[in-house]
């Protein structure tokens, strides 16, 4: 099922999301439910909080849906060991219409858990070690444009209270 995504403005964006802790039914469900949402919003990954579910999980698919073994599921994850750097612009699903250049590592390494609840770890260059960070940024309460100058931030800012105002938002 297609849920809608959260926008900025939502407090569920802003708080760390709560540890999973039962890979049953009804979270293979929201795997699947999310993954479903991500394609239909031409998402490169997608955190649970950004349905509006506080929840330590993320699906990631750097394909776009065009290779099975891209589909990658983190519960619980964290980054273990990160270096290099890379400068890229990057967007969000719940910040629509805004880019900004963020600073990333060019390598990560994530040590998360499966959708059967089993730990792996998992290292990701360039595009994937982006998507595994911005994620993980997601679960942790903090939005992309965190990384941005103060003044493109505000200036972001400033357009959203704009279109909020005008019932666009």
């Amino acid at each position: 099922m297609i849920h809608p995504i959260v926008k900025y403005g939502d407090p569920v964006l802003e708080t760390p999301a709560k540890l999973v802790d039962a890979f049953d039914a009804e979270f293979q469900t929201l795997i699947a439910d999310m993954f479903e949402s991500m394609y239909a919003a031409n998402g490169v990954g997608l955190a649970a909080p950004q349905l509006g579910i506080s929840r330590r999980v993320a699906v990631i698919d750097v394909s776009n849906g065009k290779t099975a073994e891209a589909k990658i599921v983190c519960a619980n994850p964290e980054i273990v060991h990160a270096e290099g750097e890379q400068r890229e612009e990057e967007g969000c699903l719940s910040v629509p219409g805004f880019r900004g250049h963020v600073a990333r590592p060019q390598y990560v390494t994530v040590r998360a858990q499966d959708s059967s609840g089993k730990e792996f770890e998992m290292r990701g260059e360039g595009l994937l070690a982006r998507a595994f960070c911005h994620e993980i940024d997601h679960l942790n309460g903090v939005l992309f444009i965190t990384h941005l100058s103060m003044l493109k931030r505000d200036l972001i800012k400033r357009k959203i209270r704009k279109l909020k105002k005008a019932g666009d938002w």
